[in-house]
């Protein structure tokens, strides 16, 4: 076979493909690990932090770095990506809430048009 052809051999991963190579326009190097949060926001919206800690299986730390990338600013004043924002549980201030951002919702909208039609 020639080592250059392009030729789609399982075509039911060119949409997941797709969705990673249209994540990765927002950010080249954004971590699997920020996807995972995104996604499951988008699953649970809105859904307590603690949950994503619990489900994905992350520490305390690493799901707010992960949810800080996704705000409006990112670890070190960077810039992050705005596409959740999270906010005080008025019921227990020591947990916190997050959601998706219009520009998330839009986002996740074009991921499910790239995934299935």
């Amino acid at each position: 076979m020639d080592p250059i052809k392009r030729g789609i051999t399982n075509p039911s991963m060119e949409g997941l493909l797709s969705v990673i190579e249209h994540l990765r326009t927002l950010d080249r190097e954004v971590p699997a690990q920020v996807v995972s949060v995104l996604l499951y926001i988008a699953i649970h919206e809105p859904c307590h932090k603690q949950a994503i800690e619990e489900d994905l299986g992350f520490t305390t730390g690493s799901c707010s770095r992960n949810i800080d990338w996704l705000t409006g600013k990112h670890r070190l004043k960077k810039p992050g990506l705005g596409l959740v924002e999270k906010w005080r549980d008025s019921s227990n201030r020591r947990r916190f809430i997050v959601a998706l951002t219009p520009k998330g919702k839009d986002l996740i909208k074009t991921l499910e048009i790239k995934l299935y039609g």
